[in-house]
């Protein structure tokens, strides 16, 4: 770990000194930044894990004390990119951060924050606290349409997993993994029958943060079982994603983000011109998602504080173009990405026009969202009921009056 770190500050040190060349800070009106959380507990255990929930600090699904780290660095960086672009000091119209409603994510954001925007001058409220409050935006779990792919209320989707699982390929990757995951399901404690591949994923993943933070795996936790769950989990992931309709199932998922990106800059351009950046701190499936339905993902799965990043920068000629970042390590510049079908930076109006076929019109319409007769039922009902109250009500009125003496 202080390898790293003495790593990361020769990297910052540099760069404060030689700056960053891939940045155009002329042309340069609007970021959107999409980062994936720090480091974290494992999301699940199983049933035979040497290991119980005590083992983490603040148990499971949670930002550790490296993922904190790992965030305030990124926020590190992302002050030093972007120093001349945004204020020196934190102010409210410059920049807009929403999350995800997980412990991981908020935590992500602050931490981030921090590094982004220490407190100097009137906004040190405390000489020995090198960090301020900043405002973080959420939306309750069952309200979130942006940011947490797959949606768990979109038939459609499923229906298209559903497809993919009976496509010969699919099968047959599986039906080559079946003793594998097998024998999985009897060192983990799960029945054949719960031995689906989400089961695996959630088994490769506790053993992936196990191994990160130095613990001994189980004696059948070898580098060849590791790899074979890695390569499970990429294959899930590619049937989610690009295995069959890549770009109906971006439509569902991540085509709902790059609508969002272009919205912001919009709006931003017109009624908000004082705001210059929208941070968006989610998880790996959200940047896969982006990414997928951007046609720039590559397969591999993003780490711990990777960023995707959106410039948009006005032309001599008045018109926009984008450019797209992404950052994968925390002592690199991201290098750059480019749209499929088109140049870097794009013209926003091509940017526009290729990424149209991955953007939902009517996304309800499209997840094949059935009206929720629960609720119209529960409407009736309830109008029933007070029907039948204020009747019961007036009928007592007219009584009183009726046997009150003359």
């Amino acid at each position: 770990m202080a390898a790293e770190l003495l790593s990361f500050w020769l990297f910052l040190v540099f760069s404060l000194i030689s700056g960053d060349s891939s940045l155009k800070l002329d042309k340069l009106t609007f970021v959107v930044v999409v980062y994936r959380h720090g480091d974290r507990s494992p999301i699940y255990t199983y049933p035979t894990d040497p290991y119980n929930v005590t083992v983490w600090e603040n148990g499971l699904q949670q930002l550790t004390q490296v993922g904190i780290r790992q965030q305030y660095e990124l926020g590190q960086y992302l002050r030093m990119r972007y120093k001349h672009f945004l204020s020196p000091s934190y102010r409210k119209e410059e920049i807009c951060v929403r999350s995800t409603d997980y412990d991981r994510t908020l935590m992500s954001a602050q931490a981030n924050l921090a590094g982004l925007y220490p407190p100097d001058g009137t906004q040190r409220w405390h000489p020995d606290i090198p960090w301020q409050p900043i405002p973080v935006h959420t939306v309750a779990l069952s309200q979130e349409r942006l940011l947490k792919f797959p949606f768990k209320d979109c038939p459609r989707f499923y229906e298209l997993v559903k497809e993919t699982t009976q496509l010969p390929d699919y099968k047959n990757r599986m039906n080559a993994w079946k003793d594998f995951i097998a024998s999985i399901a009897n060192y983990t404690g799960y029945s054949v029958e719960e031995a689906v591949p989400l089961r695996v994923l959630n088994v490769y993943d506790t053993l992936f943060c196990q191994k990160s933070h130095n613990f001994s795996l189980p004696a059948w936790a070898t580098p060849d079982v590791l790899k074979t769950l890695e390569e499970i989990t990429a294959f899930e992931i590619k049937a989610h994603t690009t295995l069959h309709k890549s770009k109906e199932k971006s439509r569902l998922t991540g085509g709902i983000l790059v609508d969002a990106v272009l919205q912001n800059f919009t709006e931003a351009i017109k009624t908000s011109p004082s705001q210059k950046m929208v941070m968006y701190s989610a998880h790996d499936t959200t940047i896969i998602a982006l990414q997928v339905a951007l046609g720039v993902y590559t397969g591999i799965h993003p780490p711990y504080a990777s960023c995707h990043i959106f410039e948009f920068y006005k032309e001599s000629d008045g018109t926009y173009s984008v450019g797209m970042y992404y950052r994968n390590k925390s002592n690199t510049d991201p290098y750059e990405l480019v749209l499929p079908g088109c140049t870097s930076p794009c013209p926003l109006q091509n940017f526009s026009q290729l990424m149209a076929p991955v953007i939902p019109q009517d996304w309800r319409k499209e997840c094949q969202i059935q009206k929720e007769q629960k609720s119209d039922r529960t409407i009736l009902a309830l109008s029933i009921v007070v029907g039948i109250l204020s009747i019961s009500l007036l009928a007592i009125l007219l009584w009183a009056l009726k046997s009150r003496p003359e």
